[in-house]
């Protein structure tokens, strides 16, 4: 039976990306994302939860998140959880689970325009030119 490994977000950045680059020279940027979830309970009390998420972006995705992603901008992020883990010097074991994306939109509005940005594409493309970007695909393998 196949397994799914799919992760879709919609939240506020939380902070400024960091950018720092593997031994080969590859960009990896690191970021949160907040998202929040309200309910009313059943005598009307309105309640909301946060939940913060660890982003983590490679290569051309990494350099673009840089360059447009800050803290408060609302975002649209896909990709997949990853978990890491390593030794702490006093010898304790330590995890994380993180978002590694391979497509992110900006949902803040440049211009009446979203920006859509994948792991293949460095240019942005506003949201009504999907066809467009689809096309050029396909023409170019």
């Amino acid at each position: 039976m196949r397994s799914i490994n799919k992760v879709i977000i919609i939240g506020n950045v939380t902070r400024d990306p960091e950018i720092k680059q593997t031994m080969s020279g590859q960009p990896i940027a690191t970021f949160g994302i907040a998202t929040n979830r309200d309910w009313m309970t059943r005598n009307s009390e309105r309640h909301t939860s946060s939940e913060f998420h660890e982003v983590v972006a490679w290569a051309k995705l990494a350099d673009i998140c840089s360059k447009y992603i800050r803290k408060g901008k609302l975002v649209y992020i896909e990709g997949y959880l990853k978990t890491r883990s390593w030794d702490t010097p006093e010898g304790v074991k330590k995890f994380r689970t993180e978002i590694v994306i391979n497509d992110m939109i900006m949902l803040d509005k440049r211009g009446q325009e979203e920006q859509r940005f994948t792991q293949e594409e460095e240019q942005p493309v506003a949201a009504g030119d999907m066809g467009e970007m689809e096309d050029t695909n396909e023409q170019s393998e």
